[in-house]
């Protein structure tokens, strides 16, 4: 998306954080940002959920606040 103008942004558990890495890096952007949050995930109720969500928010608005190439 990013590439067509649209910023993004990649939330991932910190269990992926690896797996994340190494995929951003064969897409050919090794540095690309993403946001890690705690895992798990799918075992929280919706409360837990919003909590770690309302948590992240000011990175994933950094993320697609940030000026192209940040």
């Amino acid at each position: 998306m990013e590439r067509r103008g649209t910023p993004a942004a990649v939330i991932c558990t910190d269990a992926f954080a690896r797996m994340g890495r190494a995929t951003a890096e064969v897409a050919g952007l090794p540095d690309y940002p993403f946001v890690l949050v705690p895992h798990p995930v799918g075992r929280l109720d919706a409360g837990q959920l919003r909590t770690r969500a309302e948590e992240a928010l000011p990175e994933v608005v950094g993320l697609l606040t940030a000026p192209a190439g940040d």
